[in-house]
């Protein structure tokens, strides 16, 4: 479990606290400024913060940044690196620095990962070369390595800041399977999203913040309302539903 309490960002994020339990798939929400990017990178520990964030009965600030990178792994929004490099290399740079590491496992892992985020055909280009969506793809591979339990036994959280953002609708589905696989293995996902339906439908657990404020935390039922979302974002949200799943309407758009 990874406990938050009274974590806090200056006047950016004022203090929250909520916990997270194992294989819970956790979305952060709220209009752009409310403190999303602020609060994972807080989460991360690469944020000056105030506050503790326990993973387990580690507290995080204890922890030395190679430990913390065994335990967990944060995607930023989309950067490139400024130099150039083989796919495959930029993967290899996120397997775990483990020492009884077993070389056949990192073999079968890179194929289950890179088949998972659809990646495969992409090891031998450069990164310079990749569109904006097989990038965040690889991105995403990188992710998964660092954290795969099969290869990393001590990871417990990953951490995802819009990562759906340069993704088509076709290529979406390949980072749902991924959230979806890791929370099987145990791990907790924590996501800031855009995509309140996505959100709606996919998440466990929900905290919605506005201007650096925790509004509201829990389901995406109780969370989701349509007179709390429509203040928040200030347009009219209707809640409806498609083929027995819940669906929001924003100004009669989903």
């Amino acid at each position: 479990m990874i406990h938050v309490k009274d974590l806090s960002v200056e006047n950016r994020l004022l203090p929250m606290s909520f916990q997270c339990d194992k294989g819970q798939v956790v979305h952060i929400i709220g209009p752009n400024g409310s403190g999303k990017s602020t609060l994972l990178s807080a989460l991360a520990g690469v944020l000056s913060a105030k506050g503790d964030v326990l993973f387990g009965d580690q507290l995080m600030s204890n922890m030395a940044l190679s430990d913390l990178a065994l335990v967990r792994a944060y995607m930023s929004q989309s950067e490139r690196p400024a130099f150039n490099m083989m796919v495959f290399h930029f993967l290899s740079m996120s397997v775990p620095n483990l020492p009884d590491i077993d070389a056949k496992q990192v073999d079968a892992t890179l194929s289950e990962v890179t088949q998972l985020l659809n990646v495969s055909t992409l090891l031998h280009r450069t990164v310079h070369q990749l569109s904006g969506g097989e990038w965040q793809r690889v991105r995403l591979a990188a992710m998964c390595l660092q954290v795969w339990p099969a290869l990393n036994p001590y990871s417990r959280l990953l951490i995802l800041d819009e990562p759906s953002a340069p993704l088509d609708i076709g290529q979406e589905r390949y980072l749902q399977q991924m959230i979806t696989q890791l929370a099987k293995q145990g791990l907790t996902v924590v996501v800031a999203n855009h995509n309140l339906n996505v959100t709606l439908n996919q998440a466990d657990q929900v905290i919605l913040l506005n201007k650096g404020v925790a509004i509201a935390s829990g389901t995406p039922t109780a969370v989701l309302l349509p007179g709390v979302l429509s203040t928040i974002y200030d347009a009219e949200v209707e809640l409806t539903e498609v083929k027995g799943k819940p669906m929001l309407l924003f100004n009669g758009t989903p």
